[in-house]
């Protein structure tokens, strides 16, 4: 087994916060029977906001979906190892792309008035918002960490339903499902999986 250096001193984070956000965290699979409060969500929106996005255009959206009515329909385009874990969390979010986020530009990015006109082509503004949004979501999950909640994202859904479902007035597309609530005290995660090697993935040119 080979022994990793540590090289927790060398970050600007203490090593309680980088336990958090990443070594300690995991995908949560079961929740305490705790609310996760607009407050919390706001909390988190607070640093996602911060995410870099290609000029700024901020293409992520999200769909909270909390009663039990939206919950129901939710539920069926989920995969069936999925249901279950929708059906119960505290609160499920929906990330979407939105494939208008050029329409924000003006105000988002004023020092460059005619980035509107950049993503006129419907093809490349659609890949710029899913890439983008992914980012965000990347985000999204090291937020839900930071409130001290746990997440877990899913990306094993009928898109295409849940979009005509929730999303059928909108331009937004979704992406990824994710449950948030405060992790339950028992199996709430699988062991820890392997993760790759620095030689495995860096290479220096």
């Amino acid at each position: 087994m080979q022994v990793l250096p540590d090289t927790s001193a060398l970050l600007a984070l203490d090593s309680e916060a980088q336990d958090l956000l990443f070594r300690e965290a995991h995908t949560t699979y079961t929740f305490a029977d705790e609310p996760v409060t607009d407050e919390q969500v706001r909390a988190i929106y607070d640093l996602v906001r911060w995410a870099p996005t290609a000029v700024n255009g901020q293409p992520l959206r999200v769909l909270l979906v909390r009663s039990g009515d939206a919950r129901q329909r939710l539920v069926p385009f989920m995969m069936d190892s999925n249901q279950g874990k929708v059906a119960t969390a505290p609160l499920v979010a929906v990330l979407a792309y939105d494939t208008d986020f050029h329409e924000n530009l003006p105000r988002l990015l004023p020092h460059a008035p005619g980035a509107k006109d950049w993503f006129a082509q419907e093809a490349p503004r659609v890949a710029s918002a899913h890439e983008n949004a992914a980012l965000q979501a990347a985000y999204f999950l090291l937020g839900v960490r930071a409130a001290g909640l746990g997440a877990g994202p899913m990306s094993g859904f009928d898109a295409s339903g849940v979009d005509a479902e929730f999303l059928a007035d909108t331009s937004w597309r979704s992406f990824m499902v994710v449950t948030l609530g405060v992790p339950a005290e028992e199996g709430a995660w699988h062991p820890r999986s392997p993760r790759m090697d620095y030689e495995e993935v860096f290479h220096e040119v």
